[in-house]
């Protein structure tokens, strides 16, 4: 197994997203990353973020219709995410991770792992309909 080469840009994508608390998109992220490299390309912030994200250094979130989020908190942790505007946000919440038992229950594999997802409208879009 070869190593990884160190790159400055992606550790400047990688400690931008873990200083960020609001799931942003890899647009949002290309945005503050230009400010110190700014002939970065969209491109090599995408190709770095399916990176980090196979590496397990950081999470992609899958919002259903609109962009991928990122989350630089890799801790076991669940989210809401706005069918409206897609905004993620993280939930505090009390230990689920019996969830994990029950889902072994009638599976013949090993869970490793889980991830979830809590979807509906955020209080944003809620309380300012005609906004989003």
């Amino acid at each position: 197994m070869s190593t990884l080469k160190y790159s400055r840009q992606r550790e400047s994508i990688k400690v931008c997203l873990q200083g960020r608390k609001d799931h942003p998109t890899a647009d949002m992220l290309y945005t503050d990353v230009r400010k110190e490299f700014p002939n970065i390309s969209l491109g090599t912030v995408y190709r770095n973020l399916s990176l980090l994200s196979e590496l397990g250094e950081i999470k992609r979130l899958t919002t259903g219709d609109g962009p991928d989020r990122f989350d630089g908190d890799t801790s076991t942790h669940h989210h809401f995410v706005c069918r409206k505007c897609h905004c993620v946000t993280d939930l505090a919440m009390r230990d689920i991770s019996e969830i994990k038992n029950v889902a072994a229950e009638n599976f013949r594999g090993t869970i490793e792992d889980y991830s979830v997802n809590f979807y509906g409208i955020c209080e944003n879009c809620k309380n300012h309909p005609g906004n989003v």
